[in-house]
């Protein structure tokens, strides 16, 4: 199931960006794409969600559920069987006897998870990677906007102007600092679980 954007057309034009008829669909395609963006990088839907997820089972006591808050859990099952012996506590599933012995286990959970609104702080972020390609496509001329040639060098005496066709770089790309932050304040998925 794909989730609806982080950010919307009204929530552009509330920040004093005006779409033209024409071009909603190129803008709505590019929310997508950065709310896409922005969730990778988090590693978490951030919006909330149902989903249904297969984890690796241990030892342990407490299992870690990825996309925190998590508010809901419908159903646990442990290598197919139903289990009903667990509690969830602070985004983890918590069960006396473990989630598995000696051999490999999986764990499917089907929960609820993610943020009921979505924080103003993230709508201005996916809202600010839309401008940005909205004004490439805006100053471009058919499909070179998907080309992105961001002015590396500019001189204004006899103006002269010099592009970068660099295949790198691209309206949703998230610098470092932006993808490190996201990924701590969600929790950044499965991957980033520790184990004791």
């Amino acid at each position: 199931m794909a989730l609806d954007p982080l950010a919307t057309v009204a929530d552009l034009e509330v920040r004093g960006l005006t779409i033209a008829p024409a071009e909603t669909a190129f803008v709505q395609v590019y929310l997508d794409g950065a709310s896409t963006s922005v969730r990778d990088a988090a590693g978490a839907p951030i919006s909330q969600t149902t989903s249904t997820i297969t984890l690796e089972g241990t030892p342990l006591q407490r299992l870690h559920l990825p996309g925190p808050p998590v508010t809901a859990v419908e159903s646990v099952e442990l290598d197919g069987e139903p289990v009903t012996d667990w509690r969830l506590r602070s985004n983890a599933l918590w069960r006396a006897a473990g989630w598995g012995g000696c051999e490999p286990s999986e764990v499917t959970v089907t929960y609820t998870h993610g943020l009921p609104v979505v924080p103003a702080d993230i709508v201005d972020v996916v809202c600010r990677i839309v401008a940005s390609a909205l004004v490439a496509y805006r100053n471009s001329t058919g499909g070179e906007q998907l080309a992105n040639r961001p002015v590396i060098q500019e001189r204004i005496g006899d103006y002269s102007a010099t592009y970068s066709y660099s295949p790198q770089f691209s309206e949703t790309e998230l610098p470092d600092a932006m993808r490190e932050r996201l990924r701590a304040r969600f929790g950044g998925g499965v991957g980033l679980v520790k184990s004791r």
